[in-house]
């Protein structure tokens, strides 16, 4: 006959009673209340790791952020404003007078008149103005520094010089 000894199994009775206690944990983790119609719900929810737990936790926060009021965020004031750029050309001292409208910290139309003292200057502000509308209106006015426009690289230094003035005015 043969005989047999039983093995004492410390090991798989300490892992099996943990096991069934991080189950538990996770069983209660696993119901999440939902309010319908008033009433307290319990929806079953697969069981998630702490790393998913922390990114759904993240993800909710920057969900409610995105849902904020979006005038609660407008570092500058809805308006229109109007300030002089000048810039240095190799002929000249140009000026631009720079009028752009606000709403939500997002230009909405520019103005650009120039008053040009030389040829060359007329046609690069000409040009400018042309093509400005389409390099910022639609953009945030923080988001926005033209360097080049239709050809026109220095008139873009006066734009710019007036669109920091425009910030510092409509700084709410």
């Amino acid at each position: 006959m043969l005989r047999t000894t039983a093995v004492p199994r410390p090991v798989r009775t300490g892992a099996a009673i943990a096991g069934v206690a991080g189950m538990l944990a996770l069983a209660g983790c696993a119901a999440t209340p939902t309010t319908t119609g008033g009433a307290a719900t319990s929806a079953a929810a697969p069981p998630t790791t702490s790393a998913e737990s922390s990114a759904a936790a993240s993800g909710a926060a920057s969900d409610a952020a995105t849902e904020a009021p979006a005038a609660s965020s407008s570092t500058y004031k809805d308006g229109s404003y109007t300030a002089e750029g000048s810039y240095v050309t190799p002929e000249s001292v140009e000026s631009i007078t720079v009028t752009v409208t606000l709403a939500d910290d997002v230009i909405t139309a520019v103005e650009i008149v120039g008053e040009p003292q030389k040829a060359d200057s007329k046609q690069y502000q000409s040009q400018f103005i042309g093509g400005v509308s389409e390099a910022v209106v639609g953009k945030d006015i923080d988001e926005i520094s033209v360097s080049r426009v239709a050809g026109s690289s220095l008139t873009s230094g006066g734009f710019n010089q007036a669109i920091e003035q425009i910030k510092a005015e409509a700084a709410a």
